[in-house]
């Protein structure tokens, strides 16, 4: 496939602190439409590896484009394509939730008209009540700001979207939507970069998914695929591939004093 067929490419991409590598000479390229899976154990380098790609950290070395922008050379460009749910949310806490969501839609050029009625869609999509979306964000629980702040990755209708554990917090109803909302987004041609712990949504919802474990790229492919590779059985389950793949079966004991 060319270039142009890719939203996300990375080459050697490399991230060292000190003596530590936190992502190492990390390939990948992920097609344009597609809902990607990026896994690994914690501190395997997932959200570092989505900072680089959003322009909010700078790699050690290596190369990496979104929608054929360098995101080291060309950043402003990158980020007016894309959005972004951090794993880490810090954003306006006072302001309410409807204004951080009107303000995010007049930062990307929104007229305030538009602005306003995205936000009313958004906030229906997101199940955020009348009373929640004038309170301020300071105030909210965990899984309204995540909703919150979701909502504020959407509305200026990104072609890319890197999503750090969007589920956390988020009630199941709510969050049955959302996955509906996103996979309807990739039909569009959206391509999402998806990191998450809970393995069964992912392997509902990705179509390719790229394990990493201490900074490595570890498998890629579909489930199947990997399946095939690491010689399980067909039909094996994602969460099966993970456990072998990012740290296999390891006897760590048991609490022998519980009863």
């Amino acid at each position: 496939m060319l270039d142009d067929d890719y939203a996300v490419i990375t080459e050697g991409l490399t991230k060292t602190y000190g003596d530590k590598a936190a992502v190492s000479h990390l390939d990948l390229r992920v097609k344009k439409g597609e809902f990607f899976g990026f896994l690994g154990p914690n501190g395997a380098g997932k959200s570092t590896t989505i900072k680089m790609l959003c322009g909010l950290l700078l790699p050690t070395s290596g190369r990496m484009t979104v929608l054929g922008h360098d995101v080291v050379a060309d950043p402003l460009a990158v980020k007016a394509m894309i959005g972004i749910l951090p794993e880490d949310i810090n954003t306006y806490e006072r302001l309410t939730g409807w204004e951080l969501l009107t303000f995010t839609g007049r930062m990307y050029g929104l007229s305030r008209a538009e602005a306003e009625q995205r936000t009313e869609q958004l906030l229906r999509l997101v199940e955020l009540n009348e009373e929640d979306r004038h309170k301020l964000v300071v105030d909210y629980s965990l899984g309204m700001k995540k909703k919150t702040t979701l909502a504020c990755a959407l509305i200026h209708n990104p072609k890319v979207l890197f999503l750090d554990e969007p589920f956390n917090g988020i009630d199941a109803i709510t969050g049955s939507a959302l996955r509906e909302a996103l996979r309807r987004a990739t039909e569009r041609g959206v391509t999402i970069f998806f990191s998450s712990h809970v393995l069964e949504v992912v392997e509902k919802l990705c179509t390719r998914i790229a394990i990493i474990h201490k900074g490595t790229l570890q498998a890629e492919g579909t489930v199947a695929e990997i399946a095939a590779a690491r010689g399980f059985a067909p039909g094996t389950g994602l969460e099966q591939l993970f456990v072998e793949i990012a740290g296999g079966q390891v006897d760590r004991g048991d609490l022998s004093w519980m009863s």
